[in-house]
């Protein structure tokens, strides 16, 4: 499948997203007889809606459910002002206990490792907001050294979020979580604004995509990181400054991008061999299996001189580094992604596109399927 480029492509594979089953929540709040605690669905684009309530009594003790959809979703128990949060994405049963004097950030769970992040990730959060509200009423710093300290205590927050609970979970329904903790009024990642936070919610995009394509939760994230880096694109002109000498000479529009190692690799290097050049990207579907095919091609040309430059626009580069770092071939990196020049000055319009290279330098042929790439490689070799 391909991926017209310079648009966001949905992959609608929702028979991943329809498994329906159903969670139960259970437990035991004190201290609130004769009120009434709602379980309700934190939707994406609907608001809140109460799916269960119960009327609790002197014991305390309640049970309630709701409908799983085969990806994660995320909840709350609420009495009155106090929540809970939760999340469910299969059938399962958690217990959740509570006193309704601290109910919010003193409760208890079990049976969920993710709804117990979720709670150390909002007691983690009112703590920050403690520390802020120090610094906010301390009058012995100006104006602008309190607002120096309340934005260094917010970066080291998310440094922790990022490195203590995200970093290599980048799937995980808690990381996409802590994406959208808000603090006054406002989220605390901020991918419209902010490179480094693109760079977290894009990788969390990946992974949600590689286990919940084309569930709503997934495609929202890929939303934001498009509008993300349309926001933080600086104004651009392509100038095509190309040495025409050399374009006659090479019949290639030369480029150099780093291969894993950071090392910078020159398509013209190559000269001397027959070259696939492939612009495509890891996390594209069907990746894994023109990887495989690929392989095929390079275990059985590499020997009589065959070799294939592989040129990636994946959004992550951790992404990017993890799928290529055991390819044999030379794998790089194009930081621009598909707002690179090459891809305009290559007439890319869709992702993967396959150009074979003679031993010349010279550009044969431009193919946007793998099926006649084995007969085009042994005519030049």
């Amino acid at each position: 499948m391909k991926l017209k480029l310079f648009v966001i492509a949905t992959c609608l594979l929702l028979a991943g997203c329809q498994q329906k089953g159903r969670f139960t929540v259970t437990g035991h709040i004190t201290d609130a007889a004769d009120t009434v605690m709602y379980l309700e669905h934190i939707t994406l684009g609907d608001g809140i809606q109460a799916i269960d309530s119960v009327k609790l009594t002197e014991e305390g003790f309640y049970k309630m459910s709701g409908d799983t959809i085969g990806n994660p979703e995320f909840y709350r128990l609420r009495i009155g002002n106090q929540c809970i949060n939760l999340a469910f994405d299969s059938t399962e049963t958690v217990t959740v206990d509570a006193s309704l004097k601290n109910m919010s950030f003193g409760y208890k769970v079990e049976g969920s490792g993710v709804c117990d992040t979720i709670r150390l990730l909002c007691l983690k959060l009112a703590d920050l907001e403690k520390q802020i509200r120090r610094v906010s009423d301390d009058r012995n710093y100006t104006m602008q050294e309190r607002s120096d300290m309340i934005e260094q205590l917010i970066k080291d927050y998310k440094t922790d979020v990022e490195m203590d609970i995200i970093q290599n979970r980048y799937g995980a329904t808690y990381s996409y979580f802590a994406c959208f903790q808000v603090l006054g009024g406002r989220l605390l990642f901020d991918p419209m604004n902010d490179k480094n936070d693109l760079a977290w919610v894009r990788a969390i995009a990946n992974s949600w995509d590689q286990k919940y394509p084309g569930c709503p939760r997934t495609q929202n994230l890929f939303n934001i990181v498009a509008e993300g880096r349309k926001n933080q694109a600086p104004a651009r002109q392509v100038v095509l400054n190309i040495d025409g000498e050399k374009v006659r000479e090479l019949g290639i529009i030369d480029m150099t991008f780093p291969d894993i190692n950071g090392i910078p690799r020159t398509l013209s290097d190559l000269k001397g061999k027959v070259v696939l050049l492939d612009f495509t990207a890891f996390s594209l579907e069907g990746s894994q299996e023109r990887t495989l095919l690929l392989r095929e091609l390079y275990n059985k040309y590499h020997a009589s001189g065959f070799e294939i430059y592989q040129v990636s626009f994946d959004p992550d580069r951790h992404f990017w580094t993890q799928r290529c770092e055991n390819l044999p071939w030379v794998c790089v990196y194009a930081e621009e992604g598909l707002d690179s020049d090459m891809l305009t000055l290559y007439r890319v319009q869709e992702l993967p596109s396959y150009f074979l290279i003679d031993r010349n330098c010279d550009l044969q042929s431009r193919m946007e399927t793998t099926s006649d790439i084995k007969k085009a490689i042994e005519s030049l070799l």
